[in-house]
């Protein structure tokens, strides 16, 4: 007789429905693991036998196969531990296997028997509810799975628990969904004296999803406006907040089981690796560029990422996904970020100030800046200059506005791009003006006829690409929402060329 144990194996945040198969039949005593298992899979027999030990249960004297099916799938992760047990306590009658194979687990058992997290409850519990099955996991993740919906959701602390759930002696209760904790106010833009510029540049990326890119010298409050930026950004959707949490959990960073209420803000160190910005690794896990989805991956220090790391992020920034191709795997992840950086103008940082700047200038800003290639450049739709602060403006007061008030205009023009899309491309899913491809904002911000022509005019003199026209035209359609403006007016379009400039040294 063979009993069931369903779970899943992981393809980016979609799950793949793998059959644990447990046969207890006459022969040498042998425990066999059959399937295409990595080694933390392997390593489940001597988890499963010492759980089993510890409460009490001695595995039967005969020939145990264990097949994980489908037998060409690679099978990765700790999770297998939970419903390789289950299938055992089914074939030796411990446990009913028909209630067994009406359940996904997924757990890593402790050698006391306990159940430990793992990744990727909140994709398998959506799986479980879509094949019509509960779902089993670690005590610490059931508030996660409870997201899912209406499925069965089992959620003990040890083996124990649930063995005595099935056999009627303990009732688990169903876990309540739960969000993250409050993390306290993000960082006021009142913060920042001066940069009004930037604090300009820094509205218009919130409120069409624009990336920026803000050249400055050291100390300018480039790095302290970015900080900023989530403060603006109107929360998370519940549709945006489960596939943001979906990323998390794959990737083990959902803390507590709680789904994610903010919107995600990564800033990772220049010394990130190319899987480490937009994944990968032995088990294809997801990146930063990833883990910022719908949210805000800042790169501080540009021309210091690995040029290779920045090339990657090319195909992300331009179809929202990213994607890692392996020999044994091939994963995609959702990557639709805002992309915000900061750079200095050279290495020292001084080039614009001849008291301060090193011999080499102004060579040295060249060299510096051309570590940044076209392309990547291309993608960036606002690029905006930070001044060193005047000490005069550290003694004013802080500035009347803040966050809060940015922020409300912000909504305000987001609300009117979503509505927008809605009725031009029903059921596209588009919400920002950063999203629209080319025929979408000629439907969308075609620009009167003064506009049209000094944009013109503009692309010809700019040598801008035809990527570089519609950027210019997007950043321009969300100043026209942000003022309120139907019409997308020459004065729109200039301000959008005015963020759309050739970096010094690659003229």
């Amino acid at each position: 007789m063979t009993t069931h144990a369903p779970t899943v194996a992981f393809s980016g945040i979609e799950c793949l429905d793998i059959d644990v198969q447990v046969q207890i039949a006459n022969g040498l005593p042998a425990f066999t693991l059959v399937g295409l298992p990595d080694k933390a899979v392997g390593e489940s027999r001597e988890r499963v036998r010492a759980a089993f030990n510890a409460l009490g249960l001695a595995l039967p004297p005969k020939r145990i196969t264990i097949n994980l099916a489908p037998a060409d799938l690679l099978k990765e992760g700790s999770h297998f531990d939970l419903p390789i047990a289950l299938g055992l306590l089914g074939a030796m009658g411990v446990l009913p296997p028909d209630e067994v194979a009406g359940f996904v687990s997924l757990g890593e058992l402790g050698l006391d028997g306990s159940l430990a997290p793992v990744s990727g409850v909140l994709p398998a519990a959506i799986t479980a509810l879509g094949a019509g099955k509960g779902l089993i996991c670690p005590g610490s993740q059931g508030p996660e799975a409870a997201w899912a919906g209406d499925v069965e959701i089992l959620a003990p602390a040890s083996l124990l628990a649930l063995i005595n759930h099935f056999k009627g002696t303990q009732v688990l209760s169903r876990p309540t969904p739960r969000l993250e904790d409050e993390a306290g106010p993000l960082p006021d833009l009142r913060d920042v004296k001066g940069q009004e510029t930037a604090k300009r540049a820094l509205e218009v990326a919130a409120a069409g999803g624009h990336n920026l890119l803000m050249i400055g010298p050291p100390g300018s409050g480039k790095s302290m406006l970015a900080a900023r930026l989530p403060g603006l950004l109107p929360p998370l959707t519940a549709a945006e907040a489960l596939e943001v949490s979906q990323i998390h959990s794959v990737a083990g960073q959902l803390a507590g089981g709680r789904l994610l209420r903010r919107r995600p803000f990564r800033d990772p160190h220049h010394s990130a690796s190319v899987p480490a910005l937009v994944g990968g690794g032995q088990r294809a896990r997801p990146g930063e560029v990833s883990l910022a989805h719908a949210g805000v991956l800042f790169l501080d220090e540009l021309p210091e990422f690995q040029r290779g790391a920045l090339e990657a992020l090319r195909q992300p920034l331009e179809s929202g996904r990213a994607t890692v191709a392996r020999a044994n795997a091939h994963v995609s992840y959702p990557a639709r970020i805002q992309l915000v950086a900061a750079m200095n103008p050279c290495r020292c940082g001084h080039l614009g100030d001849a008291s301060l700047a090193c011999t080499k200038a102004p060579r040295c800003g060249a060299e510096y800046q051309s570590k940044i290639s076209g392309p990547l450049f291309d993608r960036i739709d606002l690029h905006v200059e930070v001044p060193a602060v005047n000490p005069a403006d550290l003694s004013l007061p802080p500035p009347a506005e803040g966050s809060a008030e940015v922020a409300a205009r912000v909504a305000a023009a987001r609300a009117v791009q979503a509505e927008r899309f809605e009725a031009v491309v029903p059921g596209k899913g588009l919400t920002t003006n950063a999203q629209a491809d080319g025929a979408v904002l000629e439907q969308i911000a075609g620009p009167d006829a003064a506009g049209r022509a000094l944009l013109t005019e503009a692309a010809e003199r700019m040598r801008l690409s035809a990527r570089g026209y519609h950027r210019v035209l997007r950043v321009a359609r969300t100043l026209a929402d942000l003022d309120g403006s139907e019409t997308v007016r020459r004065l729109h379009i200039a301000e959008a060329l005015s963020y759309r400039r050739v970096m010094p040294g690659r003229a």
